[in-house]
C-alpha cells in the first residue's frame, strides 16, 4: 500500500464519495480516503492518471508521497492556508457584487443588476457550478449536483436575489466545513511536530550534525541545553533535568544522571548529555505513539461507521422529496407549479449531509489529541467512545494502585546490635526485590557490613550465609527449624494479620528481628478512586496475586470495598470476563503481566511509562509512571460522546424543521441553506470547545 499526502479535501461526504469511485478502478479495492488526517491510501497498481483526476473532480489533489514523514507538515499547512485565503477573497469579492446588485436593482430596472447578480453567484460558488455541471452529465447526484440544480431552477423563475444569497452562503459553508476540520487536523500536528529531525553524533572525538534516521543502535549523540534527545537511549555522561512532556504529558522536569534512561523527543534543559542511542527513531518510543496517534484518527467508531451508511442513502431520499413536493400540490392539491417548484428546489439544498457527516469526526480527533497532549494514548476513536461508556474498572495492585517497590514499613528487633548488621551483610549481594528493600533500610541506618561466606539460596524458604564465623538466616517462616517464642510469635501473627511480606533474620539459635515489608501504596490512588466515582463510574474492584490480608490493607487504604485476592493470571481473565457480564468493564494493569486480562476486557488501559509492552498491550495507555490523569480522560471521552449525540440532534434537526416548512409552503432557498449552515457552524464549534475545558488532573505528591 502507498500513502500520499491530499491537500484541498474539505468535505467529509465528498471524501467518502470520491474513495468509492477509486475503488471500482482496477486494484482499486483497497483504496482508503483518510478525511481526518488528509491522506489518501492506494493499492499497488493502480492508474495514478485516473486517481488524479477523481480527485480533482472534487478539489483535491495529491501533494506528495510518505506522509509520515513529519517534516512535510508545515509544507501541508502552507497550501491548505492559501487555499483558504483565496476562498475568502472570492466570497468576499462575491458578497460586495451582491450587495452592489441590491442597491442597483433598488435604482434600476434592467439587465444589469441581473448581470452583477449572476457574476456574484459564480465568484463564490464556480467550483460547486463546474463539479455540480460534470456530475449531471455522469448523473451523479450529490451536493454540487443537487446545488447546481436549485440554483439553475432559482434563476430560470427569476429568484436572481435569492439565488446569488444561497451561492454565497454555500461557499460560506464549504469554507467554515473546511476550517473546522483544518483545525482539528492543525491540533493533531502540533503533536507531531515534537519529533526532532537532527542529532549531533560524536564520532572519534568529533561533532557531525546527522538526520536521526540515520542513528543506529550503539551511536553516542550529543545533547546540548534545550535541544530534543533525537531516540530512547541511556546517558552516557552528564547530568541535566528533562522535559518529558512528549513522551508523558508530564510538565515536570525529570533528573537523569548517568546510566539513566531517556525518551526521544524529550527536551535537554540544562548541561550537556551525552547520550548512547539503544533504539532505532523508527523503533523509539516516540515514533511510535507518533505513528499509532495518527492511526488512531482513522479508526471508525459505531458512531461514524452509521452516520456514513446513512448519508449514503440521505441524499437520494431527499431528491425523492423534492420531486414529491414539485409535482404532488399542483397535480392532486390544485397548487401553483411555479411556486411549488421553488419549494422542491429548496428542498433539494436541504439534501446536503455535509454537517452530519461532520458530527463526529471533529470531536474524535480533538479528543483524542487533547488526551495525547496529556500523555493519555488512546489508540483509535472506537476507544475513545468505549470510553467513555465504561461504568466498571478493575484494578490491577502491584505497579497500579502501588509503586510496585516493596520497602520495609514495619520493622521488630529483639538483638539490636546484630539484626540489621546480619540482614545486611547476607542481603546486600541480591538482586531480589525484597532484598532490595531491606538493603534500602539498612543503608540508610549507615550499618557497617561484613563480607558473607558460604551463601545459599534455599528455594522457597530465603538465604543462608556465615558472618563473622556464625551461621545466619534470612528468609520466611519456613527457614526457622526452632520453635519460636511466644513474643515472637505473637510480633509474627500481627505482622501478617496486618497485612505485610514477613522476613526474619534468624542464626541458629534465635531470631534477631523481623522486617514487614509492603508494596507502597501510590499517593494519588485514593483520590483518584474518588474522582473515578465523580466521573460517572458506578464500580472500582482490584483484582491481586496477592494472598487475602495484604489485598485488604490496600484495598481499604485508597478506598475500594470490593477486591479479589489470590488470583492467578487465568483467574484473573475469568473475574474480568465475569464483570462485563454487568456491564462495560475497563482494565488498568502494567501492560506486561496483565496482558491477558487487558485483551479480556473491553478496554485495557496500561500503565506505560513509555514501554514497548504498554504500547502494544492496551487500548489505552497512560504514558506517566502514575493513575493520575485517568479521570481526565473519562471526563473528555465522556464529553466527546455527549457532543456527538448533539452534533447528530442538531444536524437532523434544523434539517428536519426546514422540511417541514415545505408543508405550509414557507421554505425558502436561503432558509434551507441557512440550516445547512447553521448546523455545519454548531457542529464545528460545538467539537472544537473539546481542546478546551478544566485541566484539573491529580498528580502524586
Amino acid at each position: 500500500m502507498n500513502e500520499y499526502k491530499l491537500q484541498g479535501l474539505t468535505c467529509g461526504n465528498c471524501a467518502r464519495e470520491m474513495e468509492e469511485q477509486i475503488k471500482q478502478l482496477e486494484n482499486g479495492e483497497g483504496t482508503r480516503i483518510l478525511y481526518n488526517s488528509s491522506k489518501l491510501v492506494l493499492s499497488e497498481g493502480v492508474n495514478m492518471q485516473e486517481v488524479e483526476k477523481i480527485l480533482s473532480s472534487d478539489g483535491a489533489a495529491i501533494m506528495k508521497e510518505k506522509p509520515h514523514d513529519h517534516s512535510e507538515h508545515d509544507q501541508a499547512h502552507v497550501h491548505s492556508h492559501s487555499s483558504n485565503d483565496n476562498m475568502k477573497i472570492l466570497i468576499g469579492l462575491s458578497a460586495i457584487i451582491f450587495f452592489s446588485a441590491i442597491y442597483v436593482d433598488t435604482q434600476l430596472n434592467n439587465l444589469v443588476p441581473v448581470i452583477m447578480y449572476l457574476t456574484a453567484a459564480a465568484t463564490s460558488g464556480y467550483p460547486t457550478f463546474i463539479k455540480g455541471a460534470k456530475n449531471l452529465f455522469k448523473l451523479k447526484f450529490n451536493i454540487d449536483t443537487l446545488m447546481t440544480i436549485a440554483l439553475i431552477g432559482a434563476f430560470s423563475i427569476g429568484e436572481w436575489k435569492e439565488g446569488t444569497l444561497v451561492a454565497i452562503l454555500f461557499g460560506i459553508n464549504e469554507l467554515l466545513e473546511g476550517l473546522g476540520m483544518e483545525k482539528a487536523r492543525k491540533s493533531m500536528e502540533e503533536l507531531l511536530k515534537v519529533a526532532p529531525k537532527e542529532a549531533v553524533l560524536l564520532e572519534n572525538g568529533q561533532e557531525r550534525v546527522v538526520p536521526i534516521s540515520t542513528l543506529v543502535v550503539g551511536d553516542l549523540v550529543l545533547v546540548k541545553s534545550g535541544q530534543k534527545i533525537p531516540s530512547d537511549g541511556i546517558v552516557a555522561s552528564g547530568r541535566s533535568s528533562v522535559n518529558e512532556a512528549a513522551i508523558t504529558g508530564e510538565a515536570m522536569p525529570v533528573e537523569k544522571e548517568a546510566d539513566e534512561k531517556v525518551f526521544g523527543g524529550s527536551i535537554n534543559n540544562e548541561g550537556v548529555l551525552k547520550v548512547k542511542i539503544t533504539k532505532e527513531y523508527k523503533d523509539s518510543s516516540l515514533a511510535k505513539i507518533l505513528h499509532l496517534v495518527e492511526e488512531a484518527q482513522e479508526t471508525k467508531t459505531p458512531t461514524e461507521q452509521f452516520i456514513n451508511r446513512f448519508a449514503k442513502y440521505y441524499t437520494p431520499i431527499i431528491m425523492v422529496i423534492s420531486t414529491l413536493v414539485m409535482i404532488i400540490p399542483p397535480l392532486l392539491l390544485n397548487g401553483e407549479w411555479g411556486f411549488w417548484f421553488y419549494q422542491g428546489l429548496a428542498v433539494l439544498i436541504v439534501g446536503c449531509p455535509c454537517a452530519l457527516i461532520l458530527s463526529s469526526p471533529i470531536a474524535i480527533v480533538s479528543g483524542i489529541a487533547r488526551n495525547a497532549k496529556n500523555g493519555i494514548l488512546i489508540k483509535g476513536g472506537v476507544f475513545l467512545e468505549q470510553l467513555g461508556k465504561i461504568d466498571t474498572i478493575a484494578f490491577d495492585k502491584t505497579g497500579t494502585l502501588t509503586k510496585g517497590h516493596p520497602y520495609v514499613e514495619r520493622m521488630v528487633v529483639f538483638d539490636e546490635e546484630n539484626f540489621l548488621h546480619v540482614a545486611g551483610s547476607v542481603e546486600k549481594s541480591s538482586s531480589h526485590p525484597i532484598a532490595k528493600a531491606v538493603m534500602e533500610k539498612v543503608n540508610g541506618e549507615k550499618i557497617p557490613l561484613a563480607e558473607p561466606e558460604e551463601i545459599n539460596t534455599i528455594s522457597g524458604q530465603g538465604v543462608s550465609a556465615v558472618i563473622d564465623g556464625k551461621p545466619y538466616k534470612v528468609g520466611n517462616e519456613k527457614s526457622i527449624v526452632f520453635s519460636f517464642p511466644s513474643n515472637v510469635l505473637e510480633n509474627i501473627d500481627t505482622l501478617k494479620s496486618e497485612g505485610y511480606t514477613l522476613v526474619i533474620v534468624s542464626s541458629e539459635e534465635e531470631v534477631l528481628g523481623l522486617f514487614g515489608i509492603t508494596d507502597e501504596i501510590r499517593e494519588e490512588s485514593k483520590d483518584i478512586i474518588g474522582e473515578l466515582y465523580s466521573s460517572g463510574i458506578r464500580n472500582a474492584v482490584m483484582l491481586t496475586g496477592d494472598h487475602n490480608k495484604t489485598a485488604e490493607k490496600v484495598a481499604k487504604q485508597v478506598g475500594l470495598t470490593n477486591y479479589y485476592a489470590g488470583l492467578l493470571p487465568d483467574e484473573k481473565v475469568a473475574k474480568v470476563k465475569e464483570l462485563t457480564e454487568g456491564g462495560k468493564v475497563a482494565m488498568v494493569g502494567d501492560g506486561i503481566n496483565d496482558a491477558p486480562a487487558l485483551a479480556t476486557a473491553d478496554l485495557g488501559i496500561a500503565m506505560g511509562k513509555g514501554t514497548d509492552s504498554a504500547i502494544e498491550t492496551a487500548d489505552i495507555v497512560l504514558m506517566q509512571d502514575h493513575l493520575g490523569k485517568l479521570p481526565s480522560a473519562i471526563k473528555i471521552s465522556k464529553r466527546v460522546n455527549k457532543i456527538i449525540k448533539l452534533n447528530i440532534s442538531l444536524a437532523l434537526g434544523l434539517k428536519l424543521i426546514a422540511l417541514l416548512l415545505t408543508i405550509p409552503g414557507l421554505l425558502t432557498l436561503w432558509i434551507a441553506i441557512l440550516s445547512d449552515m447553521g448546523a455545519t457552524i454548531l457542529v464545528t464549534l460545538i467539537s472544537l470547545t473539546v481542546m478546551f475545558g478544566e485541566k484539573k488532573q491529580i498528580t502524586p505528591r
